[in-house]
């Protein structure tokens, strides 16, 4: 697969809207007003959710005239550049998009194939937000800071882009999930419109229940998504049940404790009739004790959950490195024993910097090494103190609604 690259460029800082993001009930008034016909709505959606047009000339049922309007209007793609860097031998595809104001987000394209009585599966991982305000020590996306939200059309055209390329090869998406960059319940409301577009049969046609929405632990979210009702997946980015430890992995616990978030989220459960999931990265001598695995057996015994073990993925600028295999196999030997439903998931991509945030991180360059060396030093004196217990004193990261 040839490789494009990401150039320098910078776009005007206003930019026309996504046409991806226009839901269609607002896009047949702008129709009507142009004496356009009621079904031109539908040669849209077509062109843009089956045919996954990005450039003017892919509205192909519509009249010249109507293509020109559009693309004066609004933007058909709002990637304006992507890289791919294949991994895992083509079954893993990270895609390192540029944004008009030459925001980068990235999204990964996950193939499984067919075993046994499984079907093969198709799933993308996608961003809401250019960098993330919460800051967990061991996420890349985590180095970056907080760039902006992205449009609903941002979000959107990066399923439209992985759809193309599926489509190319006769396959199609089955699994989108909210977990790259970014705290998905901090761009709620693009998120959900997202959400609505990728579930619309008149749209992208995906089930609901086929895309997962993360969160670190934004309980004001959770509880709105609740009132809602979706039945989309809630995952919970959980990492560690006990608070001393949260607070260093997951900052956002020092302003929504973990008990807090797990009764959001237990709620949202018996309201949807959804299983929760909660994912765990395992980080070596940190958080894969037996004491955090019996924390998390407190925690969740008797719910509508499972746990995801991820080992971690090496992260630049941190002092930590996965679990061995075998402590997570015993961690998960201790959970199953309580009832608990696991999965150990295997890490994938690593050679091409797969997990969240590392491709933007790379290319935003390295800090000063004497910067490295007190954020290590600080990760491991702060770490140590949550192993015996001690709350962290740090503020609430900026920008999560403390």
């Amino acid at each position: 697969m040839p490789r494009a690259t990401i150039g320098d460029v910078t776009e005007p800082s206003v930019p026309l809207p996504g046409l991806s993001g226009v839901d269609p009930a607002s896009l047949a008034p702008w129709l009507a007003e142009r004496g356009e016909p009621g079904y031109r709505g539908r040669q849209v959606a077509d062109a843009l959710w089956k045919a996954y047009a990005s450039v003017p000339a892919d509205l192909r049922t519509l009249p010249v005239r109507l293509r020109d309007q559009l693309a004066g209007a609004f933007r058909i793609d709002t990637l304006v550049e992507t890289e791919l860097r294949p991994a895992d031998g083509g079954t893993t595809e990270k895609a390192l998009h540029r944004l008009a104001d030459g925001a980068l987000v990235e999204s990964v394209l996950m193939r499984y194939p067919a075993r046994g009585e499984r079907r093969e599966r198709h799933t993308l991982c996608i961003s809401s937000q250019a960098g993330c305000a919460v800051g967990c020590p061991f996420c890349a996306t985590g180095e970056l800071g907080f760039g902006r939200d992205l449009e609903t059309a941002e979000i959107l055209d990066q399923v439209r882009h992985a759809a193309r390329r599926l489509a190319a090869q006769g396959r199609r998406l089955s699994n989108v999930v909210f977990m790259g960059m970014g705290e998905p319940l901090l761009n709620l409301d693009r998120v959900l419109d997202a959400v609505q577009a990728l579930s619309d049969p008149g749209r992208f046609g995906l089930g609901a229940r086929h895309v997962t929405v993360s969160t670190s632990g934004v309980v004001p979210g959770i509880r709105r998504l609740t009132a809602l009702g979706p039945q989309f997946t809630l995952a919970i980015s959980l990492h560690a049940a006990r608070d001393p430890l949260r607070d260093v992995l997951v900052p956002l616990n020092r302003r929504w404790p973990v008990a807090e978030v797990v009764a959001a989220a237990r709620e949202h459960a018996r309201a949807t009739g959804r299983r929760i999931s909660y994912e765990v990265t395992m980080i070596g001598g940190v958080n894969d004790t037996p004491l955090d695995a019996d924390a998390i057996v407190a925690l969740l015994r008797g719910d509508l959950a499972h746990v995801n073990l991820i080992p971690m993925n090496p992260v630049a600028h941190t002092p930590w490195g996965a679990s061995p295999a075998p402590v997570i196999e015993a961690f998960a030997a201790r959970l199953r024993g309580a009832g608990i439903p696991v999965t150990i998931r295997r890490n994938r991509g690593q050679e091409i910097g797969a997990a969240c945030g590392q491709l933007a991180a790379e290319r935003s360059g390295e800090p000063p090494a004497a910067t490295v060396t007190r954020r290590r030093a600080r990760l491991l004196a702060e770490s140590a103190a949550a192993l015996r217990g001690e709350r962290s004193g740090t503020p609430v990261p900026a920008g999560t609604g403390a």
